[in-house]
């Protein structure tokens, strides 16, 4: 059973593999679900496909313009 028989609530659906053509390079397709033909998207993949770096991000530090509201102001 592949992963896209099975549904969100974990019952099985039905997928109907449709024909159109690729919307990259016209050509005449089947798929279940529509866009680019399986030569079209090795051809993505390898194009776009990075690898994960990390990045890193300075620690957040609050403008010293910003005042405290009324409320955490008010005294009981």
């Amino acid at each position: 059973m592949r992963r896209s028989d099975i549904g969100a609530d974990g019952t099985r659906c039905n997928v109907r593999i449709v024909e159109f053509s690729c919307p990259r390079c016209q050509t005449a397709t089947t798929d279940e679900f529509y866009g680019p033909c399986d030569a079209c998207r090795v051809q993505l993949v390898g194009k776009y496909a990075s690898l994960a770096r990390s990045v890193a991000v300075a620690e957040y530090e609050p403008k010293m313009n910003v005042t405290p509201n009324a409320v955490a102001l008010k005294d009981d």
